[in-house]
């Protein structure tokens, strides 16, 4: 399967099929680990990072997932395609822009990618529709055991995996939900709640994690730290918190829908007017406009667009996928034209409008 293929392939984690989808679009584990027979990569030659990636390649191979997924080498690929796995949240940027040997192994879903010589040898990552941490934790914890019992993994007694990072080691676990909180936005609430998970150790990041915006008002939150925890202490801590701000957005959805119904609707037409009209658009623009809409869509006030449509075009409206689909070449349009046109041809479509 190439990049393209991969990208045209439609994610799973973008189906909007998944429990409590109206709010929370993904739920994402992802583990750190090395192996034991080499240093950590700070230390490793470019010789020494192809021999680790063969280690886990083999071992990646034997399992379940090894069997049906795609391996890309970064050197091995242009600009463009290392930028549409990141946007698709398939790598990271630390990978894609990283040097010397690296690579990732992808399933045909987007379920399951493995980066190798990123921060550590190997990141698993494991992500699905909604919210359902607990069956993201199964399906990722027989991936790793899989793999464990053809490679032995940097383990401590006392501290559990090894990790480069510090606030990696124990359990080397990351736990990330995706929310959609416009509701507590409108209602000047989310202040509040981001800083009460800031006093329990919780990370609230944007769309693309650590350094992005919140654009659009979808946020992720996630586990600082793992040292000292385990894997169903960290789950448990994510989820309760993540239970809670969606109860928090469900009664401010409630309290809009009741108290501003008109505001909702007349913003919702804006936006609506702005995607017909505007000749450029920004990506923080358009992501605030597909917020409203998703709003909408949910509280009923919008019925012709479908909620994985939006989910979708979320990533689609990136700057290196609309390189992408207009052909991959350099243009006299900006990101900003590329964008407003294919909103409107998308959109308008659906919408059967002139």
């Amino acid at each position: 399967m190439t990049v393209e293929e991969l990208v045209q392939s439609r994610r799973e984690w973008l189906r909007n099929d998944g429990p409590d989808s109206e709010i929370v679009v993904s739920s994402r584990i992802r583990l750190a680990r090395n192996a034991a027979a080499f240093p950590f990569i700070a230390k490793l030659s470019d010789d020494e990072k192809k021999r680790v990636i063969e280690l886990l390649r083999k071992a990646v191979r034997k399992t379940t997932f090894g069997q049906n997924c795609s391996l890309f080498f970064m050197d091995e690929l242009g600009g463009l395609e290392r930028k549409l796995l990141v946007e698709c949240h398939l790598i990271s940027r630390e990978l894609a822009e990283g040097e010397g040997p690296r690579c990732a192994m992808i399933s045909p879903n987007g379920h399951f990618s493995l980066m190798f010589i990123e921060e550590d040898h190997l990141r698993m990552q494991c992500i699905k529709s909604g919210f359902c941490l607990q069956e993201v934790w199964r399906e990722m914890n027989d991936l790793d055991t899989q793999i464990e019992k053809n490679l032995v993994y940097a383990w401590n007694q006392e501290l559990g995996y090894l990790t480069a990072c510090p606030t990696n080691v124990g359990t080397g676990m990351r736990v990330s939900v995706m929310l959609h909180l416009p509701a507590l936005a409108l209602t000047r609430q989310f202040n509040k709640v981001h800083n009460s998970l800031q006093k329990i150790s919780l990370i609230v990041r944007g769309l693309y994690g650590e350094g992005s915006h919140a654009w659009g008002d979808f946020y992720q939150i996630s586990n600082q730290v793992t040292l000292g925890l385990s894997e169903e202490e960290i789950l448990s801590q994510v989820h309760d918190v993540v239970r809670a701000v969606i109860g928090y957005e469900k009664k401010a959805r409630d309290f809009l829908l009741e108290e501003n119904r008109e505001k909702l609707e007349a913003g919702l037409e804006e936006c609506l007017k702005s995607i017909r009209a505007a000749k450029t658009i920004s990506a923080q623009e358009t992501l605030k406009c597909l917020s409203a809409i998703r709003l909408g869509i949910n509280l009923g006030l919008l019925s012709d667009i479908s909620l994985d449509v939006v989910n979708q075009l979320m990533l689609q409206i990136q700057p290196a996928y609309l390189q992408w689909i207009y052909g991959g070449v350099e243009s006299s349009l900006d990101a900003s034209e590329f964008r407003a046109q294919y909103l409107r041809k998308y959109l308008l479509g659906i919408w059967n409008e002139d």
